[in-house]
Parts: C-alpha cells; sequence; structure tokens
C-alpha cells in the first residue's frame, strides 16, 4: 500500500490542523508516495530508534516527538545530524503527530484518564472549534498518597514526583490532565476545581506556586506519552482489517526515556 493512504486515514481521524499554533505536526522526512510494507509507531527518533528501524525494514515512523526541534543549519554529520542522515540515506519516511493527538478526542489525554480512571471528563483547555488539550474529571475519592501510587502502576515507573507539602492524606476526586510538559495549563486546572494535576516536567518554583494557590500535582515525567505507540498500534490495526491493507505494523522497542532513578 502507499503511506500516502495510511496517512490519509489517520489523518481523517486525528486531522493536523487540530494541532496547536506553531506545532509540528505532519511529514517531516522522506515521501509519502511510495509504497510501504512495514510501519514502526514511536514516541520519538533517537538513535536507537533509527537502528531499530533500519534492522527490520521500516519504511515509516509515525512518530509524537519531532526529530527536527529546531532549524538545522547544516547536515554535517554530527552525532545528532547523523539520525537524519541515516534516515534519509535508508528512505525511511517520518511523520509527526504532536500536539494533534494531544487534542482529539479518543486521543492521547482520554487515553490517560481511561488508564488511571478519571470519569465525567471535559477539555481543560480549549483551543478552537470545540476542542482542547488536557482533560479534567473525577475519581473516586481516596488519598492523594494512594492516586500517587496508582499513577506510578499505571505507567509502570520507578518513582513519581509529588508537589505537596506533607498533606498527602488529604481526600481528592477532582484531577486534571495534560500529557508532556503542561505546567503552563496549572491555572486552568485550579479554574476548573482540580485538586491534584498531572503533568510532567514542573519546574521548582511552579511547583511552589501551584502549592500557594491550593493545588497539588504529580509529575510522572514525559516518558509517560510512550503510552502513544501502544493506543496508535491499536488504531492502526483496526483500520488494516477493515480496509484489507498488506502492511506490518511494529511497536517501537528502542529506549528513549533519558532519565532514571536510583
Amino acid at each position: 500500500m502507499k503511506a500516502s493512504d495510511l496517512i490519509a486515514r489517520y489523518e481523517a481521524y486525528c486531522p493536523q490542523a487540530l494541532s496547536m499554533e506553531g506545532d509540528i505536526s505532519g511529514l517531516q522526512i522522506g515521501t509519502l508516495d511510495k509504497d510501504i510494507n512495514r510501519v514502526m509507531v514511536a514516541l520519538d527518533v533517537r538513535e536507537t530508534t533509527v537502528a531499530e528501524a533500519i534492522a527490520k525494514n521500516v519504511d515509516l515512523i509515525i512518530v509524537k516527538h519531532a526529530p527536527i526541534f529546531k532549524p538545522l543549519k547544516d547536515l554535517v554529520a554530527t552525532a545528532q545530524n547523523q539520525i537524519y542522515l541515516d534516515l534519509i540515506k535508508h528512505d525511511i519516511a517520518v511523520y509527526v503527530s504532536h500536539t494533534n493527538i494531544d487534542i482529539v478526542p479518543d486521543g492521547l489525554n482520554d487515553w490517560f484518564c481511561e488508564r488511571l480512571g478519571i470519569t465525567n471528563t471535559e477539555i481543560l483547555i480549549p483551543t478552537k472549534d470545540g476542542y482542547g488539550i488536557g482533560r479534567i474529571g473525577t475519581i473516586k475519592e481516596q488519598a492523594f498518597s494512594d492516586f500517587a501510587l496508582t499513577v506510578k502502576e499505571a505507567f509502570h515507573l520507578d518513582s513519581v514526583r509529588l508537589v505537596a507539602y506533607g498533606n498527602q492524606d488529604q481526600l481528592i476526586n477532582r484531577v486534571a490532565v495534560c500529557g508532556g510538559s503542561g505546567q503552563s495549563f496549572y491555572h486552568d486546572a485550579l479554574a476548573k476545581g482540580a485538586q491534584v494535576y498531572i503533568t510532567g516536567d514542573i519546574y521548582y518554583h511552579t511547583a511552589q506556586e501551584m502549592i500557594t494557590n491550593g493545588l497539588m500535582a504529580i509529575d510522572p515525567g514525559h516518558h509517560i506519552e510512550v503510552l502513544f505507540i501502544e493506543k496508535v498500534i491499536e488504531k492502526c490495526e483496526t483500520w488494516k482489517a477493515e480496509q484489507d491493507w498488506d502492511v506490518t505494523f511494529i511497536a517501537s522497542q528502542a529506549p528513549t526515556n533519558p532519565f532514571y532513578h536510583l
């Protein structure tokens, strides 16, 4: 099948137009005007991902985080540029789905809510045309510390960072979530009555401000977005069965999380 046919079906579900202003989405490397046999879904494209794709004869990578995230000055074979050079050399196209998969209904933030048992959800931050990023909803009332352990277990983490001043036994039932690095939206979580906000990459001073303003938070890290791989593979397999595609979908196994805790 053609890469363009797969991406047309993907964009019927998750249009590029949903992406936030200035975001990187769509085809970033290679061409969609080619036949494909093997498609890999990945969170990141790093040197480990490229080596895996080459070894597995992948024709197209669907990825959440764009491999080219700042303007290139050259394509001299530095360690970072070698990632792009190897993709081009082996004719591996890269298609990026970033904030559009966060925003679309039945997308990443809804999948987080399903995984954590957050129900009665609504959009956290409206974007346009009735869509929005992040979700807020309710959970069964429980201690903050118990819910933090649920987050840790749900995403198979070695740790989670908690934003709280020793009040970990406080009962909570209203939770907001925004995948990736969503600390700038914590005021929106507060405005909609969130007691706890789940997002990654929370800065030290922002965490202090959250507590001052009466909001606790759980920082499970940016890498929980790896759920993208599992769920996009599910979508692709459904479309494959419906349309009788002759293509193999592969979940990337390459390690790309730069953080571990002792």
